[in-house]
C-alpha cells in the first residue's frame, strides 16, 4: 500500500534524471548511461550522471588533458544552462535561482546542481506569497 505513495514521491526526481540525460544526448551526441537525482536539502537538487564523457574526452584525459575536458564541459554547460534550468523548473514546479555543473573526469561523472527558490508558507516556489506581485 505504501508503494504508490513512494513511486509518486520519487517520480519527479526520476523525470529530472531522464530529462537531463536527454539534454546531454542532445547537446553532446551521447548521454550518460546512469543517472540519479536527489534533493540535497529543501532547496537544492543534485543529479549525478555516470559514464557521461565522450570517447574523445576519455582519450584526452588519458593523454593528461583532464583540465581541458573540464573547461570544455564548463563552456558547453554555460551555453546550454537555460535548457537545463527550464527542464528542472518545469518538472519540479520550482524556480531555479542558481545552476552549476561539475565534471569529475577521472571518475567519468558529471554533477548537475540546482539551487531552488525557497518555498513560502503557502507553497509558492519563489518565496513570495501568492498574493504578492
Amino acid at each position: 500500500m505504501d508503494e504508490p505513495l513512494q513511486q509518486s514521491a520519487t517520480s519527479p526526481l526520476s523525470a529530472v534524471s531522464n530529462a537531463l540525460v536527454a539534454l546531454h544526448k542532445e547537446q553532446f551526441g551521447r548521454g550518460p548511461t546512469r543517472a540519479r537525482t536527489h534533493f540535497a536539502g529543501p532547496d537544492a537538487v543534485m543529479c549525478i550522471l555516470e559514464d557521461a564523457l565522450l570517447p574523445a574526452e576519455r582519450k584526452m584525459a588519458e593523454m593528461g588533458e583532464a583540465q581541458r575536458v573540464r573547461e570544455s564541459r564548463m563552456a558547453f554547460q554555460a551555453a546550454t544552462a537555460t535548457e537545463f534550468i527550464e527542464a528542472v523548473e518545469t518538472l519540479l514546479r520550482r524556480r531555479v535561482v542558481a545552476f552549476g555543473s561539475a565534471t569529475d573526469v577521472e571518475r567519468n561523472t558529471v554533477f548537475e546542481n540546482f539551487a531552488l527558490a525557497p518555498l513560502s508558507a503557502d507553497g509558492n516556489s519563489d518565496g513570495r506569497s501568492s498574493t504578492t506581485l
